[in-house]
This record gives C-alpha cells, sequence and structure tokens, in this order.
C-alpha cells in the first residue's frame, strides 16, 4: 500500500457527469476511493456511474448545487450509504454554454447564475460536508481555474466566480485546519473537454504556444493533482491553489 491508496475513502465529486469531473471520479476510483458521482442530470450521473463500475465503487445522486436543500439532502444519502464523507472535490460549475462578451454586456441575470452555481454551490457542498469530516479529517478540493491569473477577457462572469473559489479555499483552511481538514484548490489551463471544444474554435491548438510545454491539456492531467491533495502525500498542504496549466503561469 502506498500512501496514494485510497481504499476505503468515500469521495463525491459534484458536476462529475462527464468532462473534467468525470476524470476526477474516474482517478478517484482507480485509487481505490468508493465515488458518489453527483450531477444535476441524474440520468447522466448514473450513465456515469455504470460506466465506473468495472473499475471499482461509484453511485449517482443528483444534486442542484446551488439549492441548499437538495446539498444537504446528497450529503445525508452519501453519508446514509457510506458511513462517512472523507473527500469532496467542489468541480461544479457553469461553464459550457456561457457567450464570451465584453463585462458592460453580461446581464445581471447571467451574473447571478454563474455566481451561484460556481460559488455559492461550493460553499453550500462544504457547509454540509463539515459535519462528517469535523471528527475525522478530511479533504476538500475545490476546481478553480488558471483564468484567474490571467484575466481572461470577455468571461468576467467566470472568471470572477473563479476568483471567489481561490478566496473561500484560503478562508475554508483558516477555519478547517483544527478539524484537521485539509482544503485545497486546483486552477486547471484550458483543458480539452466537451465543454471547451464548444466554446472555442480550434480548441486543441488554443493557448499552446504560451505554455512551457507545448502541447493541449487533456483532462487526463488534471487528475494527478486531484488524486494528490486526496491523499496523505499532501497532508501538510493546505490553503494553497495549483496551477496545473502546462507552464502557461508562474506565480
Amino acid at each position: 500500500m502506498t500512501d496514494l491508496d485510497l481504499a476505503g475513502k468515500s469521495a463525491v465529486v459534484t458536476g462529475a457527469a462527464g468532462g473534467l469531473g468525470l476524470a476526477f471520479a474516474e482517478g478517484l476510483v482507480r485509487a481505490g476511493a468508493h465515488v458518489t458521482i453527483a450531477d444535476i442530470n441524474g440520468a447522466a450521473a448514473a450513465m456515469a456511474a455504470k460506466g465506473l463500475a468495472g473499475l471499482g465503487g461509484a453511485h449517482a445522486v443528483e444534486v442542484d448545487v446551488s439549492d441548499e436543500a437538495s446539498v444537504r439532502g446528497m450529503v445525508e444519502e452519501v453519508a446514509r450509504a457510506r458511513g462517512r464523507v472523507d473527500i469532496l472535490v467542489n468541480n461544479a460549475a457553469i461553464y459550457a454554454g456561457l457567450v464570451r462578451k465584453p463585462f458592460f454586456e453580461i446581464t445581471a441575470e447571467e451574473w447571478d447564475r454563474v455566481m451561484s452555481v460556481n460559488v455559492k454551490g461550493a460553499f453550500l457542498c462544504v457547509k454540509a460536508v463539515y459535519p462528517h469530516m469535523k471528527e475525522r479529517g478530511g479533504r476538500i478540493i475545490n476546481i478553480a481555474s488558471a483564468t484567474v491569473f490571467s484575466g481572461s477577457p470577455l468571461w468576467m462572469h467566470y472568471v470572477a466566480s473563479k476568483g471567489g473559489v481561490i478566496a473561500m479555499t484560503r478562508v475554508m483552511a483558516r477555519e478547517l485546519g483544527d478539524y484537521g481538514i485539509n482544503v485545497n484548490a486546483i486552477a486547471p489551463g484550458f483543458t480539452l473537454t466537451e465543454a471547451s471544444r464548444a466554446a472555442i474554435g480550434d480548441a486543441e491548438n488554443y493557448g499552446v504556444s504560451r505554455g512551457a510545454l507545448h502541447r493541449a491539456c487533456q483532462p487526463a492531467d488534471i487528475v494527478g493533482a486531484c488524486l494528490w491533495l486526496a491523499s496523505a502525500l499532501s497532508g501538510f498542504v493546505t490553503g494553497q491553489t495549483i496551477i496545473v496549466d502546462g507552464g502557461r503561469q508562474f506565480i
């Protein structure tokens, strides 16, 4: 057994029916964790869990992370089924379908919708898992974005929401450290998912020339950071944001 071995751990990954969330879920299952695939699309979550069945333990829960009662019900269901919650990956976010535009053309309704899922959703999920982690510790991994550091134009609502995730990560790390709960963030660069391909033309080449590693980022490239933060190997790391973007941003 290695320190990366997550056998017996109970993990929740939000927004895990596809894309980067599904990659996190698969990586955690392969490392031995039982993973709850939580997604607003219950049918897609169930299909994703079925697809991972041959690798290990996974089950699906439908959840709206912007709704406190829905989040609380999801965590209670996981606690009943698994008896514990050890790892939370806050991955659910509004990204697919966002139309790039100047900030002064973003409506208040669009702004509120993005913030409700991307920021409030992460807050509600941590609030819900805290009672289940405070006795034995745990790992909370918030998925931010490297766009926070580049100030990527025409996405102000998205970029601002991910900046909020980083800020919350730092406060949560301070407040939860006494309970043995590590809170960190991952800031992926532009990653080739279905949503990214739909959002950006010629996605395979987008930003490749700006990186130290001259290739496009695949979902699997982000998973290693998630597994490390979920494991005992990162036991003295908290409040940090790890940029995984092939060397496009250095801070």
